[in-house]
């Protein structure tokens, strides 16, 4: 099935260094619905101060976004070059400058190479009517070593309609809205207030749950264009279709809040870390990220050392309610712990065969309530260090 009403582009601005397509644009033919979270981080970058104040009118046709340049900490000047290159954008699609938001990504603290930005922006347009959500994908790539792209397919009245998506993010990535952007499209007609809660939720299972390296940036993006397309009946909160809506937007978010952690800078494993039996969903949060964000923790899964200390120790000073003696630790299907105590036996060589995998789950049961929550994560490798050591170069 094709997504309707979109259009896509991206172009060669050379905006950090030649020999890609560093500039990108998303296009709605008509009008259309917005909802989008944003960094919490206080040092906040030009696009990202522009764009939470476009987003709150709702309604938005277009995204500029460009890699290679982040446009944070560049003062005034940050402010007016971003406010230009959207303004340029905007008329030469035919928009008022509010209906088009802007994201950057890439090195802090130097200003856009103005000329090369504006140079780009017209063939970008006129690369519409041949471009693809695809070529969107790999040009908000820095770090990344992979485009990020997922679909989802569904149904409201009979009428088919497309969510689909993309996002980038390898390293500085730390939940709270992770560098990460990310972009959604859907031709579904959703009910404002629907859209806005739906994405909320789902932003909040997916990339604010996940963590490569603790560093939250100063550009972190998320949003959902609808645009209604499809012609289906608006979707409205409280309805079956609303439940598969949200269902389906779960799905790509989470999908690609995955494959960034997947590609996290240097990594080795994706771990799922599930805290359950905790007081509160908040609880059991914090303790799941206290673990996933440990450096103790992160290296002991590269070099697949089944220290289950470093984890019990994470839940520890992760500032909530704890019983030691109750703590049980599993490593995919391996006791490694239980009422606070190494198990003993073969679990230590078992749990070494699990973290061998690439990809396994952290299990860790407080025995104090019902609440559970889970956080995806990577190991921390010697290539981390030599990218970011090297990133500006």
């Amino acid at each position: 099935m094709t997504l309707k009403g979109f259009r896509f582009a991206a172009v060669e601005a050379a905006i950090k260094k030649p020999g890609r397509r560093d500039l990108a644009l998303l296009f709605s033919d008509q009008p259309a619905h917005v909802a989008a979270v944003f960094t919490t981080n206080k040092v906040q970058a030009a696009p990202v101060i522009i764009s939470r104040e476009r987003a709150k009118n709702g309604i938005a046709r277009a995204v500029l976004v460009n890699s290679g340049n982040a446009n944070a900490c560049t003062g005034e000047q940050g402010m007016r070059d971003a406010l230009s290159c959207g303004r340029r954008t905007a008329e030469a699609l035919g928009l008022p400058d509010e209906e088009l938001l802007i994201a950057s990504t890439g090195v802090i603290g130097q200003p856009l190479p103005m000329e090369r930005f504006k140079a780009g922006i017209q063939p970008l347009v006129d690369a519409l009517d041949h471009g693809s959500l695809e070529d969107v994908a790999a040009a908000i790539m820095t770090t990344d070593t992979f485009a990020k792209l997922e679909r989802r397919t569904g149904q409201a009245g009979g009428v088919s309609y497309q969510i689909e998506g993309v996002a980038k993010g390898a390293g500085m990535i730390q939940p709270n809205m992770a560098t990460m952007l990310s972009f959604l499209v859907t031709d579904a007609a959703v009910e404002p207030a629907l859209l806005r809660k739906a994405f909320g939720e789902a932003v909040e299972a997916s990339f604010n749950s996940i963590t490569v390296d603790g560093d939250m940036s100063t550009n972190d993006t998320a949003l959902i264009i609808a645009n209604g397309a499809a012609g289906n009946p608006v979707i409205k909160e409280g309805t079956p279709e609303a439940a598969e809506f949200l269902t389906l937007l779960n799905e790509v978010t989470l999908s690609l809040a995955k494959l960034i952690v997947k590609d996290g800078e240097g990594a080795t494993k994706f771990v799922t870390v599930k805290v359950r039996g905790a007081h509160s969903v908040p609880d059991a949060k914090k303790a799941a990220l206290a673990i996933a964000n440990s450096l103790l923790v992160k290296t002991a899964f590269f070099g697949q050392d089944a220290n289950w200390g470093r984890i019990i120790a994470a839940v520890g000073y992760a500032g909530v309610q704890v019983d030691q003696d109750r703590v049980e630790i599993r490593f995919d299907d391996v006791v490694m712990a239980k009422n606070g105590i190494f198990v003993g036996g073969s679990a230590e060589a078992d749990g070494t065969e699990v973290l061998k995998r690439p990809d396994f789950t952290v299990a860790v049961d407080l025995h104090l309530g019902s609440a559970e929550a889970a956080v995806y994560t990577s190991d921390l490798s010697y290539d981390y260090v030599r990218i970011n050591a090297d990133y500006r170069t």
